[in-house]
């Protein structure tokens, strides 16, 4: 399963002012509840919180890069995109 960690390290750090910080909050607010939306799923992996999505096409669609290890990445790709033509 695709998954990544999100990390909030300085959201509003470069906020001059509460309204900016609002701002920034809410935007932020918006992305997750259309990544919810489009199946998107938070996880508790031991004290990391990771947000994770079944289909590797619709994860990696939104410009996501997973961080699984690279032989479970390995298992998302299609033997049939491999095959040459005869």
């Amino acid at each position: 399963m695709s998954y990544f960690t999100w990390k909030e390290t300085g959201l509003t750090t470069d906020c001059a002012s509460l309204e900016s910080m609002a701002s920034r909050f809410e935007e932020s607010a918006k992305l997750m509840r259309r990544m919810s939306k489009e199946g998107f799923k938070l996880k508790k992996q031991g004290t990391r919180q990771i947000i994770t999505h079944e289909n590797s096409d619709v994860f990696s669609s939104w410009g996501f890069i997973s961080e699984e290890s690279p032989f479970k990445q390995l298992t998302f790709i299609s033997t049939d995109n491999n095959k040459t033509a005869n």
